[in-house]
């Protein structure tokens, strides 16, 4: 595309219709097939354009909470939600499993195979790193390495709870 585009005119009507709220696909469908969406937001932009008030009242958006925490919740939530406090439902945990793996480094990074354990042995650059080298069961851990690398999460509510910080 060229500087060519955005002549007076074009330029003019651009803002005209991006202050009536008509999308940067419409408005490039409007300037005509050489005018792609990208050239307009990027006009928009280089013009440091913003929306008008009546953009923004055509919109339904739903309000807004005045706290983080949501103090000012809307009345219909309020009404659908149930007097009590949230059951939050504990899940047994399985019972831990003695794990036995081997104590050393059986293999070094440049002498580990296909098909053997990469679970790694101290710290990589020190003197005795390694890597397990049993047989793999699952991904590229042992059967035992495999339990604790590849661990399902549990999604309970407690955990919802804990990633958005209510608990």
């Amino acid at each position: 595309m060229t500087s060519a585009v955005w002549t007076p005119e074009n330029t003019l009507k651009l803002m005209t219709l991006w202050q009536e709220g008509r999308t940067a696909a419409w408005i490039a469908r409007a300037l005509g097939p050489d005018v792609s969406r990208c050239a307009v937001l990027g006009k928009v932009y280089r013009l440091g354009l913003t929306r008008g008030p009546e953009a923004r009242r055509g919109r339904a958006t739903a309000p807004r909470c005045a706290e983080p925490g949501g103090g000012d919740m809307p009345a219909a939530r309020l009404a659908t939600r149930s007097s009590g406090s949230p059951q939050i439902r504990a899940t047994p945990r399985p019972a831990t499993r003695v794990i036995v793996t081997p104590s050393v480094p059986t293999v070094s990074i440049l002498s580990v195979r296909r098909g053997q354990c990469r679970w790694p042995y101290g710290c990589s650059g020190e003197s005795g790193f390694g890597l397990c080298g049993r047989t793999v069961a699952r991904g590229a851990f042992c059967a035992a390495h495999a339990e604790v690398g590849y661990q399902k999460r549990a999604c309970t509510a407690e955990s919802l709870l804990r990633l958005v910080g209510s608990v």
